[in-house]
């Protein structure tokens, strides 16, 4: 499989890659939990169907120290016991940001209520900033259709 375009090396998309990889280095150096957002990006990619984006936050999560058991588990979180209650409510937060489309009330109430309980304001615009981000990088790759699989842990920085 070859991608319909080199957007990692065309250079109009390099500058939009910047600023958009800009605004993630904001969110990763925020107080939002380092597992909380990996596992935020695997499960939106797994919803948007982006196999890089999946590739590629599975094996950084990896290699961050995640457990397989975990991994394998995002896409079924609500009947896994191995997610902490804020993981769980950043992992539906995650599906109803993602799923918009599918809800005509897009994110409930309740579902931003249970997430407010365990983060704080700031952890709440990363996580809010990091659901739209990982939906813009998913959209991309799935456009183009970037191939999956033989990301590196570390190969973009």
């Amino acid at each position: 499989m070859e991608s319909r375009l080199n957007f990692f090396g065309n250079p109009l998309a390099g500058k939009v890659l910047k600023h958009i990889n800009s605004a993630n280095k904001v969110i990763a150096d925020s107080t939002l939990p380092a597992a909380t957002q990996e596992l935020v990006k695997i499960r939106s990619s797994q919803i948007n169907g982006c196999g890089f984006c999946t590739d590629m936050h599975t094996k950084d999560a990896t290699h961050a120290g995640e457990t397989q058991q975990r991994l394998n588990l995002v896409a079924a979180w609500r009947e896994a016991t191995v997610f902490t209650d804020a993981e769980r409510a950043a992992l539906e937060l995650t599906e109803q940001g993602t799923r918009i489309a599918d809800a005509a009330g897009g994110v409930t109430d309740e579902a931003w209520a249970n997430a407010a309980k365990h983060y704080d304001e700031d952890q709440l615009a990363a996580l809010v900033s990091l659901i739209a981000l990982i939906n813009a990088y998913n959209r991309v790759n799935v456009l183009v259709q970037q191939p999956a699989g033989d990301y590196q842990p570390g190969q973009f920085g």
